[in-house]
């Protein structure tokens, strides 16, 4: 049976490397789908073809990893955003679906701010600009120890341009993610990662779903 919103709900999952975010914001994304709601699943950087070509460079998965200043670096994840914003989430949320996004600004703030050290007030300027001001309902923090944290990443897939920057860059931007939890306890919703998934993706559902039945259309 189909269930109708009252609104656009955008949710957004983030976390360090090899958190799980990813496979929880999908497995929430499939369970949407099966019990009826209209939901959307994407993911930067990427989600939109620009994304992807932005992706390849970003993560360094080219044939030949393209040396990005974190100037630059900032600029192509905004200009990601842009576009992501405009022609995915901003229209999937004007049709009253779930957005279920894994990774946006907040990841942002943690590696560029936090973990690169750049001015705080220079990113949220821009990102600003490439946001719209947009910004999720709830965001789901999943917590994890770097040092298990890449070795479940970099055992997956290999280490990507990201995981390559050593355990003190990580460290911070754990701590920077921690940090934004504590400033904004309304929107951002840490989940510490249990060895067990199932009672990880239980606390998971419980904030997810707690916004998502608050604007479910009654009639």
């Amino acid at each position: 049976m189909a269930k109708e919103l009252t609104k656009g709900i955008f949710i957004t999952f983030e976390g360090p490397e090899g958190s799980g975010k990813s496979t929880h914001s999908r497995r929430i994304y499939d369970e949407l789908i099966s019990d009826g709601y209209k939901a959307r699943h994407t993911a930067e950087p990427g989600g939109t073809a620009l994304g992807e070509k932005m992706r390849e460079i970003l993560l360094g998965y080219g044939a030949a990893p393209i040396n990005v200043k974190q100037e630059a670096e900032l600029l192509l994840f905004e200009a990601d955003r842009a576009q992501h914003v405009c022609q995915v989430i901003r229209p999937h949320l004007g049709r009253k679906e779930v957005v279920i996004c894994d990774r946006f600004n907040t990841a942002t703030f943690a590696y560029q701010g936090y973990g690169l050290g750049m001015d705080m007030n220079q990113i949220e300027a821009i990102d600003k600009i490439a946001t719209g001001g947009l910004s999720p309902g709830l965001t789901i923090l999943m917590d994890l120890d770097v040092k298990t944290g890449l070795e479940r990443a970099i055992a997956e897939h290999g280490a990507d341009k990201m995981e390559k920057r050593g355990d003190e860059f990580h460290k911070r931007v754990r701590e920077g993610y921690l940090d934004l939890a504590k400033k904004n306890p309304d929107k951002i919703r840490v989940i510490k990662v249990n060895e067990h998934m199932e009672e990880t993706y239980k606390l998971v559902r419980k904030e997810a779903y707690g916004l998502i039945e608050k604007h479910t259309s009654t009639e």
